[in-house]
Formats: C-alpha cells, sequence, structure tokens
C-alpha cells in the first residue's frame, strides 16, 4: 500500500507531465532530406467540442533512504473536452477528469487509486489561466513556445510550474515549484507512422520551501530532482500527441527521512469520436436480452451494462462458475467496439462496515476486469476497476430485493 506521498508523485509521475521525453531515441529525418530544416511556428489549435483523452504508462521505483521499497507500474487517463473555444482557435477552455490507476505485480488489471477534476484556459503558446482551486494538471505552462518560427536546432526557455497536492499528509495549501524548461527543437520524426515534429525537453528542480501553515507532523524541507522528456507535435491537429520521459525527484523530509520516485513515462493522445448512445444502447440491449439481471443504460460517460446480484463466492471477489458464462458473453460484446475503453465498477449493499464494503466491491470489480481482458475483450491498459461500496445505490437496501440489485458489477463502454 503506497503513503501519501508516494501516490501524490504518482499523479506527478504523469498525469501532470508536460508531453515531451528524453532526446535519444527519436527516429529523426536524416539530414538533408526534404522539409528537416524548414520553419515552423508552434502553436496549439483548439475547437469548441472537441473531445480527446492522454493515456499515460509509468514504469516507477519508490526508494526510501537510498533503499528500494517497490516498484509500480501507474496508468493514468485523462479525458478532455474543450467546452470553450476563439473562433480562430487561439485559446481553449478545457474541462477534464485526472485518473490515476495502479497495477499490483502478477495482476493483469489496472485499478483506480485517485481522480481529480480540472478546468483551465490555455492560449496557443501553452500558458495557463487556472483557479487554484484545481491541483491537476500538476505540471503548467509547460510545453510553451516563443511566438515566431523555429528551425530545427533552435532552442529556447521559458517559466512554468508544478504544483503538488500534499493534503493527505495534512498539508492544506498545494506546492508551487517553479521551474525552468530548457526545449529544443529537434525536426522531423515519426510516431505510430504519422509524420510529427520532434522536440526536447527537460528542467532541473531545488527547493527548500518554509514549513507549511498546517500539517500533520510531516513536511518536505528539500525537493531536487529532474525531468528529461521528448516531445511528438503533430502541426495537423496543432497540439502534441505523445511524448516519452526520464524523471527523478527526491523529497527530503522533516523527520530526517528521503524519498525518491525515479523512474520513466509514456503516453499516447487519442481522441474521440462522438458516441451515439440511443444506437449503441438498442445493439448492446439485443445482445445480452437472453442474460438474466442483466440491463443497459445510457449513462453520461457512454453505455453501461448493470450485472446485477452478481454471484461471487461467500465474502470473495471469486465469481461463481455460472457468472462466467455471463461475463464471456458480456465480453463478445464488448469487443464490437474496440476504439473504446472500459470501466468496470463495484458495488455493494449496505451491510457490515463501510471500508470492507468500498474494499470488496473493488476487488470483486477487479476480478471481472481480470476475466475481460483474460478472454480478450481489451488490452488491459484499456481497463479499469473501481470499487464504490454502498455509495452508489440502485435501489433501496431495505429488502432482499433491492440489495440484490445493489450487488451489482457495472461496466461502461465509455464515449471518452
Amino acid at each position: 500500500m503506497k503513503s501519501p506521498a508516494i501516490l501524490a508523485f504518482a499523479i506527478l509521475a504523469a498525469l501532470g507531465v508536460a508531453l515531451g521525453a528524453a532526446e535519444q531515441t527519436a527516429a529523426e529525418t536524416p539530414p538533408g532530406a526534404p522539409g528537416s530544416a524548414a520553419p515552423f511556428r508552434f502553436a496549439f489549435s483548439y475547437a469548441k467540442g472537441d473531445k480527446f483523452r492522454i493515456l499515460s504508462t509509468v514504469n516507477e521505483s519508490v526508494i526510501v533512504n537510498r533503499r528500494l521499497v517497490d516498484t509500480t507500474q501507474i496508468l493514468n487517463r485523462i479525458s478532455y473536452e474543450v467546452a470553450d473555444a476563439a473562433a480562430d482557435g487561439g485559446w481553449g477552455l478545457l474541462r477534464g477528469t485526472f485518473e490515476t490507476s495502479e497495477r499490483a505485480s502478477g495482476s493483469p488489471a489496472f485499478v483506480v487509486t485517485a481522480s481529480y477534476d480540472s478546468e483551465f484556459k490555455r492560449d496557443r503558446l501553452g500558458r495557463y489561466e487556472i483557479s487554484p482551486e484545481y491541483y491537476m494538471p500538476v505540471v503548467r505552462n509547460d510545453p510553451t513556445f516563443p511566438d515566431r518560427e523555429l528551425r530545427p536546432g533552435d532552442t529556447w526557455a521559458a517559466p512554468a510550474e508544478e504544483r503538488h497536492d500534499l493534503r493527505p499528509l495534512g498539508i492544506p495549501d498545494a506546492y508551487s515549484l517553479p521551474i525552468d524548461v530548457h526545449y529544443k527543437f529537434i525536426g522531423p520524426a515519426r510516431r505510430d507512422g504519422t509524420d510529427v515534429l520532434a522536440l526536447s525537453a527537460s528542467y532541473t528542480i531545488f527547493l527548500r520551501p518554509p514549513e507549511p501553515r498546517a500539517h500533520a507532523g510531516l513536511f518536505p524541507v528539500q525537493i531536487a530532482g529532474y525531468s528529461d522528456q521528448r516531445i511528438y507535435w503533430d502541426p495537423k491537429v496543432g497540439d502534441a500527441i505523445a511524448y516519452e520521459e526520464k524523471f527523478d525527484l527526491v523529497f527530503d523530509w522533516s523527520d530526517g527521512s528521503t524519498r525518491e520516485w525515479r523512474g520513466t513515462a509514456s503516453s499516447k493522445q487519442l481522441s474521440a469520436e462522438r458516441m451515439d448512445r440511443a444506437t449503441m444502447k438498442a445493439e448492446v440491449e439485443k445482445a445480452v436480452s437472453d442474460l438474466p439481471d442483466v440491463s443497459v443504460a445510457a449513462t453520461e460517460g457512454g453505455v453501461t451494462i448493470s450485472l446485477e446480484n452478481v454471484q461471487f463466492e461467500a465474502d470473495s471477489a471469486r465469481l461463481k462458475p455460472a457468472e462466467l458464462g455471463k461475463v464471456a458473453r458480456v465480453a463478445e460484446v464488448l469487443k464490437r467496439y474496440p476504439d473504446r475503453d472500459i470501466l468496470v465498477a463495484g458495488h455493494s449493499a449496505r451491510a457490515g462496515y463501510a471500508a470492507g464494503r468500498k474494499q470488496l466491491s473493488e476487488e470483486r470489480a477487479k476480478a471481472v476486469a481480470e476475466q475481460l481482458i483474460a478472454l480478450g475483450a481489451r488490452p488491459s491498459d484499456r481497463v479499469r476497476a473501481v470499487g464504490y461500496g454502498d455509495e452508489r445505490p440502485a435501489a433501496s437496501n431495505d429488502t432482499e430485493e433491492g440489495r440484490a440489485r445493489n450487488r451489482r458489477v457495472e461496466i461502461t463502454i465509455l464515449e471518452n
């Protein structure tokens, strides 16, 4: 189980980083090739109503007092909508959800560990306007571009900020770390079959922050680290579509301990096609119409298949054999929509302790997610599991019928 400080940096490591990475690995256009020295003016472009998501995978080592204590794989999923935009696309108001999931050793399924909402305005050069109430994205104003044409080999620097959420440590105020990011325009490259422009970005951190106004006894006295990134920019969409990163961050704490987070990260950006919920709901309903205790609904996130009164072995997350066939049928339905990510949510009736209900619902959602992955419904990085316990009842817990409906697993085909 990760400490709050480790979780705080797990979110930093990928949810907030600018789309960029280390300079030594891109497949660049050979010197002298057509367009290799062409100037280019970098600028973000926005269109109201556009939706897209960023999937980032982090491989991270946690080192406490110079001793390795944990390694983990983290999946970060950021879903954005351009809620408003200038008529010429020169600025956009972005609303999104930043979600972190972790995968335990030996398990194929990622389990959601944290989720943040955010809203911010960004201009064509990458500069932010964001309210202090939002903790995400952690890194702001990165990448930022000069308002001029650039040629391969050109370099520039611009100020940016990291913003850390240490509330799990009892520190109410966000930690704002000023950074100076150094950029280099590398030149044309290929990324996943797309012609892109490659840039490098790097910065170092060194800060001795004052003691916070409130804390629970532990706070950072020194923070140091670095990030080396490579950005892949798609001129056709006016945005970065992928990054790679190498990072290392060291916190010295007030109790004399040192915690270090070291690793690599990579991401890709995916556009979301608008979902025809009514049509998809009708198609899915028809496909599962003969399955007992299964319902389908159009929801805010997409189209949700609800397995009500789902049967597990007593006080466990092991599906009963009779349920495996039902999950297999659902897996075949999910294969019809391969471009959509899947969220598996576990729910429980109100019985026992709240913490136990939430934990059991998470374990049962994870079990269904693992089964869907094993059946080939989606690769592991396209499925996440989350447990809500009894927080979202579908019926009253005062009757056995209602409690049976509340003991359910919901599988949502997500629009974005």
